[in-house]
Formats: C-alpha cells, sequence, structure tokens
C-alpha cells in the first residue's frame, strides 16, 4: 500500500472497522489528554490539579503518592508511562489501511491485546486509589473511562483477523 494510499484510506475512508478504530484513537487521544495533565502535576510543572468538587475525590494526594512514583520499578512518576501507552494503543489503531483484518490480521489481534491490557491495568488502578486512598483521581476515572469504552471496539475486527488467520492456516 502506498502512503498516499493509506492517508486517503484513513481520512476518507468509511467502514465499521475503520469507524471503531477512530472512535479507539480518540479515546486514546481523551485519556493521553489526562496523563498529559497528571504528568504536568506529578512533575512540579502546576501545583494543584482541578478537579470537581465531590466526596471521593482527591487526585492532588492519588497522584503524588509514593506508588504513583514506583511503577514498574522505575524511578519516575507514572503519568508519563501512561501516556508511552496510549500512544501504543493510538499508534496500532492508526496503522493499516481498510482491509488490514485481511492484510495485517496480527494488526487488529494485537489491539485487542493492548486494550484488554490497559482495561485489566486501569480497572487494578482504578481500585488501588480506593483501597489505599479511600480517594480517586478524575482525571485518572476519566482515562479508566476511556480505556474501558475502547476494548468492545476492538471486538469486531480482531475476531476477523482471527478468523482470516485461522483460515490461512487450515
Amino acid at each position: 500500500m502506498t502512503p498516499s494510499l493509506l492517508s486517503r484510506q484513513l481520512r476518507q475512508g468509511s467502514s465499521p472497522f475503520l469507524r471503531n478504530r477512530r472512535a479507539v484513537a480518540g479515546l486514546g487521544l481523551l485519556a493521553a489528554g489526562s496523563m498529559g495533565l497528571i504528568t504536568l502535576y506529578q512533575m512540579g510543572l502546576i501545583r494543584h490539579l482541578p478537579e470537581p468538587r465531590l466526596p471521593g475525590l482527591d487526585a492532588d494526594r492519588v497522584d503524588a503518592a509514593p506508588e504513583a512514583y514506583a511503577r514498574m520499578r522505575l524511578p519516575m512518576p507514572d503519568a508519563p508511562l501512561g501516556l508511552v501507552s496510549y500512544a501504543t494503543t493510538i499508534a496500532l489503531a492508526s496503522a493499516g489501511g481498510l482491509d488490514r483484518s485481511r492484510t495485517h490480521p496480527w494488526l487488529p489481534i494485537a489491539l485487542l491485546a493492548k486494550t484488554a491490557i490497559d482495561a485489566l491495568q486501569a480497572g487494578k488502578l482504578t481500585w488501588e486509589q480506593w483501597d489505599r486512598h479511600r480517594a480517586f483521581c478524575s482525571w485518572c476515572l476519566l482515562a479508566a473511562g476511556a480505556t474501558a469504552a475502547a476494548l468492545p471496539l476492538t471486538i469486531p475486527e480482531a475476531r476477523d483477523g482471527l478468523d482470516r488467520l485461522i483460515d490461512e492456516l487450515a
């Protein structure tokens, strides 16, 4: 596929799979935006994370907690890791043309696997916030919600890609 054809297909093409991929990319950008704001706080570029004044919300406490600076045993805040993760999801959603489940069936399968892992991780981190702090970060909840919403959108194309892989092996 030429870059011109890929450009045209991604920007102007229409199919249920592509609509879902666009939605996954949009949800990934929403989640990445949340991680970007949290990164500003965790790096000291802003002193306070704005959020609604509702009971159970305390983004400052949650995102300044020691465990938010020790994910994967790395000496860094966790929000930049979230940015990298969501960028990877967006890249997987944008890779390939309209018929990628036929031409590159591993791409939609990889996107499904990535969003499933992300949804599990988002659920774990959401539970951890409440369990350890009895509070939530509203920006984290927004990212977790976007992550959860993306998962079912990846299933139809991944199923088609898997069916094609199985047909090739048979």
